[in-house]
């Protein structure tokens, strides 16, 4: 490595979550979501460290899928979004994967078959967030289709909460998917990570534990660490290079940051070609050799200055932490209009990746 910046991913941060997640739900089960590449902290690292933990996994791709099975994992495994075609539908029994129902299109392309053992249906209820699923009136024809067909087998009836992190609540989505799933006489997975922390009645039978895993929060008046997670990702990068302002200068594309007394800045080596978020606010937070500090104007394709005023040790080889367990990336997303989640999964693959534990 010679740009000084990394991605640490810790494993046993994750773990900790898991098990922190488990103390809190009242599911019988537990699918681990894994989809974006396990929101950016790797889909076969992150599998294979939650393999005797998880009673499952959750993701979208078949590949993926079928490189967990490749690689010697045996639990169960669902498609969130189910099958994009005929192929992908007839090759998920083969690699005993299951997958989300949510068209009669998908229940054509199943019809076909030629699947090597029956596949594991999972029926989508759209019970109010209007992306994916059956209408609840739809749900009991849709499932006695998916009952008619020998090569499959319904195994769960979900749906997905659309403000279960906020005081809207899921009240409304509960009551219309609740008497569709009781009807259907299948396991319920309906429970997602602000689900899991917030509403209990809606826990059933298999919860798809998120965010929370990755140790940060769905909940925007809470950070992953008040919640009693962990951070898995820490993102750093070194400064290199140190520049000395005085009153009226600027400091990068627009002059968006003028000083307005005598500074001393650093520039570390990351930007948004890095996975930072150039719309990233004066003054989002982060720790230099732990000590809590700042950026100063516009994050640049592969460089962000940050405040060393205070910091007279600091200079070229600090390490500035722009999130992880000193920096909540809560904080860090909030100051760049956006979610955790989006942070995550967009770190770059030019970002070098450490495992830890």
């Amino acid at each position: 490595m010679t740009r000084p910046i990394r991605l640490e991913i810790s494993l046993s941060a994750i773990r900790h979550n898991f098990l922190f997640t488990r103390q809190h739900a009242q599911a019988r089960h537990l699918f681990a979501v894994i989809k974006a590449d396990a929101y950016g902290h790797g889909v076969l690292d992150t599998a294979k460290t939650l393999a005797d933990l998880a009673d499952g996994f959750a993701l979208l791709n078949l590949e993926d899928a079928a490189r967990l099975r490749d690689a010697g994992i045996d639990k169960p495994i669902v498609l969130l979004e189910g099958p994009f075609d005929a192929a992908e539908a007839a090759a998920m029994g083969g690699y005993r994967i299951g997958g989300a129902v949510h068209s009669q299109e998908q229940i054509a392309w199943l019809a076909k078959g030629s699947a090597e053992r029956p596949v594991e249906a999972w029926l989508k209820v759209n019970s109010g967030m209007n992306r994916l699923g059956f209408r609840p009136q739809q749900a009991h024809d849709a499932l006695a289709s998916l009952r008619a067909l020998p090569m499959v087998r319904p195994s769960a009836i979900m749906t997905h909460f659309a403000t279960a992190d906020d005081d809207y609540g899921v009240a409304e989505q509960w009551a219309n998917f609740a008497p569709v799933a009781a009807q259907s006489g299948l396991p319920v997975s309906a429970a997602n990570s602000a689900a899991l922390l917030r509403h209990p009645h809606t826990h059933g039978d298999i919860g798809r534990p998120g965010i929370v895993l990755y140790g940060a929060s769905p909940f925007e008046d809470a950070t992953g660490a008040e919640l009693g997670l962990k951070p898995a990702m820490t993102l750093s990068a070194d400064i290199i290079g140190v520049q000395q302002l005085q009153a009226g200068d600027a400091v990068g594309y627009g002059r968006r940051f003028i000083a307005d007394r005598p500074m001393r800045i650093g520039i570390a080596a990351c930007g948004y070609a890095d996975g930072y978020p150039r719309i990233a606010a004066n003054g989002t937070p982060v720790a230099v050799d732990g000590q809590a500090s700042a950026t100063v104007g516009r994050v640049s394709m592969d460089m962000l200055a940050v405040d060393l005023s205070r910091l007279p040790q600091a200079g070229i080889g600090s390490r500035v932490e722009l999130w992880g367990p000193q920096v909540p990336i809560e904080k860090v997303a909030a100051c760049a209009g956006t979610i955790s989640y989006e942070l995550m999964s967009a770190v770059m693959p030019r970002v070098p990746r450490l495992l830890k534990d």
